[in-house]
Parts: structure tokens; C-alpha cells; sequence
């Protein structure tokens, strides 16, 4: 149906596709795997018209074609998904699922249609909006819940969706993986680029393997291969350094070891949580797990001053209360690494070091009040590369980094910042195994400095292996704490969804 071959884009003379090739089926899910910064969001992007490659052909039904913008793919019956989602945040939900493709009765929109053609959709991706909700206001995993049902509502012969399930639950995951199943049974082609490989190996009947720009594991059929094989054959070489990555001397020791506990003692929210008590020492990973709206987002709302307690106390390590705002809770010691790097993590049109830079010396000044560039851009490629952070320079733009090395950056920021607490949502969101690897190594590194830590992740798996306990909160009420042996991928989904105490 769809063959791209040859394909080969470079940038400022970094290679991201040394002539890559693919080929999509009709009826067939495939799988386009490979680290951060292998090249698959390139391939995804080149195939789709957002950008221009400098060789290679592409063809739909055997028909040379060339699309010189998505908008044009879509006409053509090519649609994706992006990683780095494409929303309006401050139009409804309706101006987001039909954007310049209105539904016309006469001279005016017909939002009536519009929204009879969508419910369907949004209720089978299981979102509960209405059309004139505003997409500022929904959560992350909304958000991309809308992306997808605006690919899907295109009806693509198509599909290409660039980690569709790195912001979902468990439920939304299922929901997407069965419309996915019913779109490989209509014979609609569809790629499936994913760092999950358990989505991977459910879903997918062919696998291509993406290395530094090359195609290392081309159309391989899934009945051939086990997870084992699949990241061999994405890390190549690096296999074994994934395992070992620990976070330098010096930036351990930059880290102000309080001695001190995070502590929440009676506190609510109301509609949110109930009664809430927790204690988090130093050292120590906690984390915070429940379906969506349970109340454990209100948690770190709450230690970051996003959201204030309706009665009850939230006590940083310091034995001061939190400040009532972000900007107070950073100047306090608080970080906040996010999954949504697009929205709170980066400024993804400025240069490497001046994100690093950017909570220490402009937050925090603790560069002194007079800042110098060549310092702070000094000590930022001194971060990166401890961190493995892949980029020509630290002078290069956040935002022309891969999924991972971004995330990677948002961790050089805060770690940079000394923190004397560190919350995590979603931090390894959209992040291959070797670097998701990295970033455990770091955020135990961080922990063992003396750091309370607490952790929010869609990534079950993520949540049973990295922290000493994980609290459960179910409709806005701390059910159970699991820890040793009760702490499992099992028991946290099991009390996610019944609300069952250990």
C-alpha cells in the first residue's frame, strides 16, 4: 500500500535517515521501533509531509506521491499522530477534532454534524468530553485521546501514530489497541511507533528496527521475535551500558541533603482527596498510582503549590509549609519533572543551555545576579554529557532533540537546581528502554543523595520496579501502601480499579 524508500534527511550535517525504507500493508499493524534520536519521528515526518527529505521516493498504491504538508497526506488518506501533540488549547474540542475541515450547512459551520460524527469516536477512545470544552482544560492523556480521535475521524487508509499511548492508563491503552484491531480488519494500513513494547508485541504483525538513522531490523513478522531480540537489536552495542548509568559525583553532591521528610499530615481537597497523610524521608521513591481523577495528580499538585489543601498541612524537608505557587514551591526546593515536556518542561525554541540554566540561574540566581553565558554554557555541556545527552552542541534547540534526549534535558534542569524535593509525572513519557534505563539510574542516584522523591506514571511497570512503595488512591481516598513482596505490576492494577487495601 505504502513504500517509502531511500529516505534521507539531515540536519546542519548531523545524519537523522541514512536512507531509510519502509513498507505498510493494507491490514497489517507495523511496528517502527528504535532508540530516541534513531530516526523514526524523521521517517514518520518525512512520510507525512512535514518535512521535506533530501532523497528517497515514496509511493500509495504503487503511485509515485510527494506531499509537500500533512494537510495534503490527509487529503490522500495519510494521517499521523505525532509525539509532540498539535492542539489548540484555546479552542473546544470540537475546533480541535475537524481543524480548516469544518462541515459545511450553506454558509455556516455544522457543529451538530460535526459532533454526531465525533461522539461515537471519542466514546469508543473512552473520553468523556463535551464539544465545547476547552482543550486547555483537560489533562494530558485528554489531550492526546483528542489527537488521536482527530487522525481517526479522517477516515485514513493510513495510519501513523508516533507513541499513542505514552500519556494513557491502562483502559485507554485497551480502547485504542481494540480500534486499532478493527482497523487492521478494514483493511487500513497502520504504523505503530511505541517504546511499550508489551503494546508492541499484542498488537503489531511486523517489526522495523531504526539505528542511528538506519534500518538495522527491516519487516521482520512479530511470530519471529521476542522482546529480547527487539532490543538488541535497538541498542546494538549500547545493551550494556543501559543498566549502569548513575548520576555524576559532583552533581550528587550539589544536591542539598536536608535530612528533613515530606510531609502531608490530614490534609483535603475538596471533591479530590480525603484526609490524606503520608510521609515521604530521604532516600526514599514513593509512589503515587490511581485511573485517572482518583486524586493522586491533587498529591503532587499540592507539594508543587498547583493546588492548596482545603484543611490538613503539606511540610517541605526544610519544616516550612509549601508556598502557595509553582514559582514559590521552586524557590522553596521543589522540582517538578514532567512527562508534558512540550507544555512545562522546555522552551523548545531556545538552545540546550539555557534551559539547563534556566531554574539555577534565572529561577534561583544562584549564578549570582550577574549571569554569564559562557559559564552557564560550560556547565550545561558538563550536564549533558553526563547525562548522554545526544546533541551537537548545547547550542543546538531543544526542541530539534528526540523525544528522550529532551526529557533528558528537563532532568539536567532540575537536578541543576539542587532540589530538596523532586516530583516526577510521567518522567520517562515517550522514552526508549536504554534511555529509560538512564533516567531510573538517575532518579535512584538522586534518591540515595538524600532526596525525598515521588512518582506519578501511566507506566505501571515503571511504578512497581523503581519504588521502595507505591500508595494507591482510589476516588480521592488512600486505600493501600504496597511495598516488598505485595508491590506488583498485578496488585497496583488490581487496587487501582477496586479500591482493594492489601
Amino acid at each position: 500500500m505504502l513504500e517509502a524508500r531511500g529516505v534521507r534527511k539531515t540536519y546542519g550535517g548531523v545524519v537523522a535517515l541514512a536512507g531509510a525504507d519502509l513498507t505498510v500493508r493494507a491490514g497489517s499493524v507495523h511496528a517502527l521501533l528504535g532508540e530516541n534520536g534513531a530516526g523514526k519521528s524523521t521517517l514518520v515526518k518525512a512520510i507525512a509531509g512535514a518535512v521535506e527529505p533530501d532523497a528517497g521516493s515514496l509511493t500509495l498504491d504503487g503511485v509515485d506521491v510527494s506531499f509537500s504538508s500533512t494537510a495534503e497526506a490527509v487529503r490522500h488518506g495519510v494521517a499521523v499522530v505525532s509525539q509532540e501533540l498539535n492542539v489548540f488549547p484555546d479552542l473546544d474540542v470540537i475546533g480541535n477534532l475537524y481543524p480548516m475541515r469544518e462541515p459545511k450547512r450553506g454558509p455556516f459551520v455544522d457543529r451538530g454534524a460535526m459532533w454526531a460524527r465525533a461522539a461515537p469516536v471519542l466514546a469508543d477512545l473512552g473520553l468523556s468530553v463535551g464539544p465545547r470544552d476547552l482543550v486547555d482544560g483537560l489533562s494530558l492523556a485528554e489531550r492526546q485521546l483528542i489527537e488521536i480521535a482527530k487522525a481517526l475521524l479522517t477516515d485514513p487508509r493510513v495510519l501513523i501514530l508516533d507513541e499513542p499511548t505514552s500519556a494513557l492508563g491502562q483502559a485507554s491503552t485497551e480502547n485504542l489497541l481494540n480500534i486499532l484491531r478493527v482497523l487492521r480488519d478494514r483493511q487500513v494500513g497502520v504504523v505503530f511507533v511505541s517504546h511499550i513494547l508489551e503494546d508492541v508485541m499484542a498488537l503489531c504483525d511486523e517489526v522495523t528496527v531504526l539505528r542511528d538513522g538506519e534500518v538495522v531490523m527491516s519487516e521482520r513478522p512479530m511470530s519471529e521475535l521476542t522482546v529480547q531480540v527487539i532490543v538488541d537489536a535497538m541498542l546494538g552495542e549500547r545493551r550494556e551500558l543501559t543498566e549502569t548509568a548513575t548520576l555524576d559525583a559532583e552533581v550528587s553532591e550539589a544536591v542539598d541533603q536536608l535530612g528533613g521528610s515530606l510531609e502531608l499530615r490530614e490534609v483535603s481537597v475538596d471533591g479530590r482527596l480525603n484526609t490524606m497523610n503520608l510521609t515521604v524521608p530521604p532516600g526514599e521513591i514513593v509512589g503515587l498510582a490511581g485511573v485517572a481523577g482518583a486524586g493522586h495528580h491533587t498529591v503532587m499538585e499540592l507539594v508543587c503549590g498547583l493546588s492548596r489543601p482545603s484543611s490538613g498541612t503539606v511540610t517541605l524537608p526544610s519544616g516550612r509549609p509549601v508556598p502557595r505557587s509553582l514559582r514559590g514551591a521552586i524557590r522553596a526546593g521543589v522540582a517538578l519533572v514532567s512527562g508534558d515536556r512540550r507544555r512545562l518542561g522546555l522552551m523548545l525554541d531556545k538552545p540546550i543551555w539555557e534551559n539547563i540554566a534556566q531554574i539555577r540561574a534565572v529561577g534561583l540566581a544562584a549564578s549570582g545576579p550577574f549571569i554569564r553565558s559562557s559559564e552557564l554554557r560550560e556547565h550545561a555541556t558538563s550536564l549533558a554529557t553526563r547525562l548522554r545527552i545526544r546533541a551537537r552542541s548545547v547550542d543546538q534547540d531543544a526542541g530539534s532533540l528526540s523525544g528522550g534526549n529532551q526529557q533528558k534535558v528537563v532532568f539536567a534542569k532540575w537536578l541543576d537546581a539542587s532540589p530538596s524535593v523532586v516530583c516526577l509525572d510521567d518522567p520517562t513519557r515517550g522514552v526508549d528502554v536504554g534511555a529509560k534505563a538512564e533516567m531510573h539510574a538517575l532518579i535512584r542516584s538522586t534518591a540515595s543523595a538524600g532526596v525525598p522523591v515521588l512518582l506519578c506514571s501511566t507506566d505501571i511497570d515503571e511504578l512497581a520496579t523503581l519504588c521502595d512503595r507505591v500508595v494507591v488512591i482510589h476516588q480521592g481516598t488512600a486505600t493501600t501502601t504496597l511495598s516488598g513482596p505485595a508491590l506488583s505490576t498485578h496488585t497496583i492494577l488490581e487496587s487501582m480499579n477496586t479500591g482493594a487495601t492489601a
